[in-house]
């Protein structure tokens, strides 16, 4: 039992530390968006008010947690598509490496996390709170594109996401470069990505809001995304020695 405990501490204290990286760099963008007034975290039932404010307004009592679950999913769901990609490529699936594979794959798993989220919230809101909502939020034409636009976002961010984790695994020698690897793609990356966000939740959380410094915000996303998603797959595709961590979980017969 004991040597068991010991063989998975590291991997667990690795899962661990990218968690603790994430939760760090989401309590820096919360404490700027609240400092600089791009949400508010106050119960709002007027008009004409930002919003990511009247959603986040809503979401109170048990509608928020049910929404918690809701939100749990999808985020699950997301995290799951890249770790699933870059899995799938250490057992031998060389197509996974391929960047429009990735961000194809991506954007079904967005599209399908999107899907979720709305199923279950449909279930949480209450007929006055999705009144109260639809009197505030943009046509259904609207809506749709936006949610067009943010599946877009979101597989470009996810192949991106798969890909670094590729890159990780290609450029491990060892299980120790590997964790060191992840960590520190996990820190970099995460931070370009929590700037990019409060730049888009500033924009779409104004009232009225400007359409065309939030459809530069998106551009930005989506260029950034991309440039990472080509930035790895480079970083992956360089010279080097198998990877003896991606090999060591091949099956037989297949190389990473």
């Amino acid at each position: 039992m004991k040597a068991t405990m010991k063989s998975l501490a590291k991997p667990y204290a690795v899962l661990f530390a990218l968690a603790l990286v994430i939760a760090i760099l989401g309590r820096i963008g919360l404490g700027i968006a609240a400092s600089t007034g791009i949400l508010a975290f106050d119960y709002i039932s007027a008009s004409d008010v930002p919003i990511l404010d009247v959603i986040c307004s809503i979401l109170t009592g048990s509608a928020f947690v049910g929404f918690l679950f809701a939100a749990g999913l999808a985020l699950s769901l997301s995290t799951a598509g890249p770790v699933l990609g870059a899995a799938l490529f250490a057992r031998g699936e060389k197509g996974a490496k391929r960047p429009l594979v990735a961000f194809l794959w991506g954007w079904a798993t967005a599209l399908v996390a999107i899907i979720c989220l709305v199923i279950l919230a449909l279930g949480i809101l209450s007929a006055v709170q999705v009144g109260s909502m639809s009197s505030k939020l943009p046509g259904i034409a609207v809506i749709v594109l936006g949610v067009i636009i943010f599946a877009a976002f979101l597989g470009t961010l996810l192949a991106a996401a798969q890909m670094v984790l590729i890159a990780c695994l290609e450029r491990a020698e060892n299980g120790k470069a590997l964790a060191r690897n992840l960590i520190l793609a996990c820190l970099g990356c995460g931070a370009v990505v929590m700037v990019l966000t409060l730049g888009t939740f500033w924009a779409l959380n104004q009232s009225p809001i400007p359409t065309g410094t939030l459809l530069a915000w998106v551009a930005a996303d989506l260029i950034v995304n991309v440039a990472l998603l080509l930035g790895a797959h480079r970083v992956a595709a360089k010279p080097a020695a198998t990877s003896s961590v991606a090999a060591s979980v091949a099956p037989a017969g297949k190389t990473a």
